[in-house]
């Protein structure tokens, strides 16, 4: 099969960072299902690992944690999916990925796609909307039906960002604050339904103040947690939750004690990496979004499409992605 690869932890620039291969089309065994891939999208996630993780042996390290596909074979203990069945997935942090033509899968971490969206369109949300909905109800565990909190989200028109505000807006009665720096990203976020959007290249205690803005009862922060650190202990209502899910090189917890505030680190690949005992939430949670799409809710998260599936044009995609200005995601599709 086809399959884009590394051997070498490289930059971006670098031809042989991302190298077109062969590699042995793999058969499901026991909760496994081999999904014929149709489209995938990127994530922060492909380009730390790429940059970041070194292989091992001679092996080829296939990554990509986004898919789309059509089941080809399933597993002896596999109950969930049939021959034939539309897929999506972020599949598993510890596993070979999905810039590949064929992945085995554990059904517990698969959903039915959107029957309403395309396959590319579909590639877009797995990974985000699992993000942003542990984030928000199994993390911080937001109130639903109490219209007096608010949530601030920072970095919200990225890939997670753009999901959270529609499942927030849509399931929830928060008052939702987002931010973006640039005028395309600051439209494209109140058109997924942000109630306000303010500046992060400016201080926030300085936006909030004026924007007069209520403290927030949530705080998500998606990138740049480093930077915003001391921002977001200032303006967090007393009592407060904050999560995150980036990877801040420190993280000073203290100054959150005066205020009593609880601190989520939302990782979305835990549940398979350590085959917890409710790993299958992530079937359930994926068919939830897929009924919420299909009944017209909430609506997928493409940024821009960059063509095949080949080596050339995921070098481009990851380095677009690394920039920080993509706006929704950016997906392939076909080989």
């Amino acid at each position: 099969m086809k399959a884009i690869g590394y051997k070498e932890n490289l930059p971006i620039e670098d031809k042989n960072s991302l190298q077109d291969i062969e590699l042995k089309t793999p058969k499901a065994r026991g909760k496994d299902i081999l999904v014929e891939i149709k489209a995938i999208s990127v994530n922060p996630a492909d380009y730390k690992v790429r940059a970041g993780m070194p292989v091992e042996g001679d092996d080829w390290k296939v990554i990509g944690w986004d898919a789309t596909g059509i089941v080809k074979e399933v597993g002896e203990d596999v109950s969930l999916f049939k021959v034939g069945d539309e897929v999506w997935y972020a599949g598993d942090f510890t596993r070979q990925g999905s810039y590949a033509q064929y992945q085995v899968v554990d059904e517990r971490i698969v959903g039915k796609k959107p029957s309403s969206l395309s396959f590319p369109e579909a590639a877009a949300l797995p990974l985000t909307s699992l993000t942003a909905y542990e984030m928000l109800f199994d993390r911080l565990q937001v109130s639903k039906d109490d219209a007096s909190k608010s949530i601030l989200v920072i970095g919200a028109a990225g890939g997670v960002g753009s999901i959270l505000v529609q499942l927030a807006k849509k399931l929830t009665k928060l008052n939702i604050i987002g931010t973006a720096s640039r005028e395309e990203t600051t439209a494209w976020l109140k058109d997924l339904g942000a109630d306000a959007v303010i500046n992060h290249r400016n201080k926030l205690s300085e936006e909030f103040e004026k924007y007069n803005l209520p403290a927030p009862d949530y705080i998500v922060s998606l990138n740049a947690t480093e930077q915003h650190a001391d921002e977001i202990v200032k303006v967090i209502k007393p009592q407060g939750r904050f999560g995150f899910i980036d990877d801040p090189k420190t993280f000073n917890i203290m100054p959150f004690k005066l205020k009593s505030v609880s601190t989520h680190w939302e990782f979305m690949f835990t549940r398979s990496m350590f085959q917890t005992e409710d790993m299958i939430e992530q079937h359930h949670i994926l068919n939830k979004v897929s009924s919420l799409i299909d009944n017209g809710t909430i609506k997928t998260t493409l940024g821009e499409n960059f063509g095949i599936i080949n080596a050339e044009n995921l070098r481009k995609a990851h380095a677009f992605l690394e920039t920080g200005k993509a706006k929704g995601k950016i997906v392939l599709e076909g080989f």
